[in-house]
Order: C-alpha cells, then sequence, then structure tokens
C-alpha cells in the first residue's frame, strides 16, 4: 500500500508539472515583430507562461488579422488581439469579437486612450510625422497635412495606401474631424496634385531617403528607422499649431471565449504595465509611454506636452467601415 500510494502521489506531482509546462497564450499582433516579439518574451520568461504569437504582414497591417479573427469568432483560437492601434480593436468590439476585461495597470492610462466599458485599452503610442528629405527640400518645411495640397509638391509627396495600416486610421480620423464632404475633397485634391501612393509606411520612408519623393507621411518609427541609418532626412510633427498630429496607441484585448482566459489575463496585465511601456519606449521603434512615470523616448515629446487630434477612437472605427467601399474607389484610380 505504501508503494502504491508513492506511486500515486509521484504520478500526480508529473500531472501537476505537466499542467503547468503546458500553461500557453496565443497572441495575435499587428505589431511589428522586431519590436513586439521581445515584450512578449519578456513575459514568457517571467511567468513560465508559453506564448504563441502569430504575426501580420506590412502591406495588410492588422486588416488580414482582423478578417482572421472574425473569421474565427464562433471557435476563437486567439486570446489576446495586440493592435498597433484602436481602429481594430474598436471594429472587432463592434462586431462582437471581444470580451471586456479592466486590467489593474490600466488605472494609470489616461480615459481617453481606453474604451469605457473594458473591451480594449490603449499604451505605447506613434505619431503621424512628416518625412522630409533636407537634400532636395530647401528653406521653409512642410508642417501640416494640408501642405499636401500645395502646387510646389505637385507629384513630390507620399502616403502609404489608405485601406490598411495606419494611414487608413489617419484618413478616417480626418473624416471624423472635417466631416465626409472635406474629406473626400481632400483626398480627391492630393490625387489632383501628383500624390504618389506606396505600399506602406515602410515604402515611403525609403522613398523619401532615397530622394524618389521630397517628403510623405509615415509614423515615428519609420522616420527613426531612416535617420538612424544616416539618410539625409528630418523629421516634422505636423500641425501643433493647429489641429495637432495623430496619435495611435498599440491597444490590447481579450477575445471572447479565449481558450486561455487566465493566462490571456496576465498577458494583457503585463503590456499594460509600465515595464511594457519601458521597453517600447527604449526600442528603436520609440513608442511614446501612457503611464506618467515612464520617461518618453529620445527626441520624442510627453504625451502631456504633444498636440494630438482630439477625436474619438469609436467613432473612427465606425467611419472606417462606412467609408471604406469609396476607399477603394478611391484608390483603384491609381
Amino acid at each position: 500500500m505504501r508503494r502504491f500510494a508513492l506511486l500515486l502521489l509521484l504520478g500526480l506531482v508529473f500531472l501537476g508539472c505537466g499542467g503547468r509546462e503546458k500553461r500557453e497564450v496565443v497572441v495575435y499582433t499587428s505589431t511589428d515583430q522586431v519590436f513586439s516579439e521581445p515584450v512578449l518574451k519578456a513575459f514568457e520568461e517571467r511567468t513560465g507562461i508559453r506564448v504563441r504569437m502569430v504575426f501580420d504582414t506590412e502591406e495588410t497591417k492588422s486588416t488580414g488579422l482582423v478578417n482572421r479573427l472574425l473569421a474565427e469568432k464562433d471557435r476563437p483560437r486567439c486570446d489576446v488581439f495586440w493592435s498597433n492601434d484602436p481602429l481594430r480593436v474598436e471594429i472587432l468590439r463592434q462586431k462582437g469579437v471581444l470580451q471586456p476585461y479592466i486590467s489593474p495597470n490600466a488605472a494609470g492610462i489616461p480615459s481617453r486612450f481606453k474604451d469605457p466599458q473594458g473591451f480594449w485599452t490603449g499604451f505605447s503610442g506613434r505619431i503621424r510625422v512628416i518625412l522630409v528629405n533636407t537634400e532636395l527640400v530647401k528653406g521653409e518645411y512642410p508642417r501640416s497635412v494640408r501642405d499636401m495640397l500645395d502646387e510646389r509638391w505637385r507629384g513630390q509627396f507620399a502616403l502609404a495606401n489608405p485601406l490598411f495600416g495606419t494611414t487608413s486610421f489617419h484618413i478616417a480620423a480626418l473624416f471624423v474631424l472635417w466631416g465626409d464632404e472635406k474629406a473626400r475633397e481632400f483626398l480627391n485634391r492630393l490625387k489632383a496634385n501628383g500624390l504618389r501612393l506606396a505600399s506602406s509606411n515602410g515604402e515611403v520612408a525609403k522613398w523619401v531617403a532615397l530622394g524618389k519623393v521630397k517628403f510623405g507621411f509615415v509614423d515615428n518609427d519609420d522616420a527613426f528607422s531612416m535617420m538612424e541609418q544616416g539618410y539625409p532626412v528630418k523629421m516634422i510633427i505636423p500641425d501643433q499649431d493647429g489641429e495637432g498630429t495623430l496619435f495611435m496607441p498599440n491597444a490590447v484585448a481579450l477575445i471572447k471565449g479565449a481558450p486561455h482566459p487566465e493566462e490571456a489575463k496576465k498577458m494583457i496585465d503585463f503590456l499594460l504595465s509600465a515595464q511594457a511601456e519601458e521597453m517600447l519606449a527604449r526600442a528603436t521603434c520609440r513608442q511614446i509611454p501612457l503611464h506618467p512615470g515612464v520617461e518618453p523616448p529620445r527626441g520624442l515629446p510627453s504625451i502631456s506636452s504633444l498636440k494630438t487630434m482630439k477625436v474619438d477612437y469609436s467613432e473612427v472605427g465606425r467611419k472606417m467601415e462606412e467609408i471604406l467601399p469609396w476607399l477603394r474607389e478611391w484608390v483603384s484610380g491609381f
């Protein structure tokens, strides 16, 4: 009997260890792998929970994973969606893919960067900036999104395809800020002024760096990448005397019916921690933290001293869905 009891105890210990070894969390993320993977690995090392990571492509950033999450809605495989902007998580909230979770680490994040019901929470973010080729642009630099309409820049400026990524977020925010009629007129005038349309923000930044265009709108991480490679470029934070630039926080959300809900909550807690924001601020993406105790990255202002565009992210999410057919037609003209 003693031998049987000992074997039973060893078996229970073995099963217990095996259970711990099987703990995992599945994370879909549209944040660039080079920036997101170290953060996810840090969580893995800290908790012992295995992280299964699924990344998006540059050209279909966020959109590809959103479509996958919608397809998996009735049989979810993902636990946590880490989006590189709040637009996609807001769309998923509206389509019933998410469930609320209010992390204790969300307390220090300003309310305008999180869903009031806890369906998603924002953390470290990027801003839209103008990247200028300093060898081609002499004198006054462009300093506003409206400067793309100036005749002197005809055919010499670029944007990424607005059907994808943060450019789609930027365009939808302009529709919310200005109204449909004014925003459509703006886009049509961009086309008439010779807008060069690239496949991604990274391609826009490369065009500017190589002198294929004089300037373009990108995210601050794309701008810093070209600056640090030694290209003759300069980053301008636009509209600081006007409507402000678009601030795009990351956003994290719990998937409804997540296969590993407890591990998912731990992951969300970690992403919303000061430690994760510190990692993203010091990484080459130089993301601006939302926790007041975390210093901003070198070369960028704190969120409290930055003039940002005043938009409601949930309204921007609804507008993105609404204007998508018109945007597809607009893009087809290139």
